[in-house]
């Protein structure tokens, strides 16, 4: 029983984290609608500003050409993939905290399938940023894989 306690605590956990990623993301979707009909370019200026980045720097700059080029219609398009996602968050984020076997493989899955991405990027130069990330998403991982096998077997249905 003190197992089945413990594994149900985490997945809550992991639950509230996935629920917290939908919710982070539906409000820069509607963040993102906020800028519809205004200049966005400007917006982004001040923001690099009030970050005190130095605007001529790599990703500044990257961020601020596309700024200058995002149209309406994109700005749509980017709302509704966030709204998708955070769609996709909240329905695995409800499996994994009714303990739904089918919430943690797709957990599993769509853990694992940055972590070849994060460790790329750490290989193209470590930060504390990439880094956390990368520990999280592994610890994540690997805790829901023991949730698996805690509660019947990886491989069993």
């Amino acid at each position: 029983m003190i197992g089945k306690i413990s594994v149900s605590k985490g997945l809550r956990t992991v639950a509230v984290l996935e629920g917290a990623k939908g919710a982070f993301v539906l409000l820069a979707g509607f963040e993102l609608l906020t800028f519809i009909h205004k200049d966005l370019h400007h917006a982004a200026v001040r923001l690099v500003e009030h970050l005190h980045l130095n605007p001529a720097r790599h990703y500044p700059r990257i961020f601020l050409d596309l700024s200058e080029r995002i149209t309406d219609g994109q700005l749509w398009a980017l709302a509704a993939a966030a709204l998708f996602y955070a769609i996709v968050r909240f329905i695995e984020a409800t499996g994994l905290w009714l303990e739904k076997k089918w919430a943690e493989w797709f957990a599993v899955m769509t853990g694992g399938i940055y972590i070849p991405i994060e460790l790329y990027e750490i290989t193209r130069g470590a930060s504390w940023p990439k880094v956390s990330l990368f520990a999280i998403n592994i610890a994540v991982v690997t805790y829901l894989l023991y949730a698996l096998n805690k509660r019947g077997g990886v491989w069993k249905n």
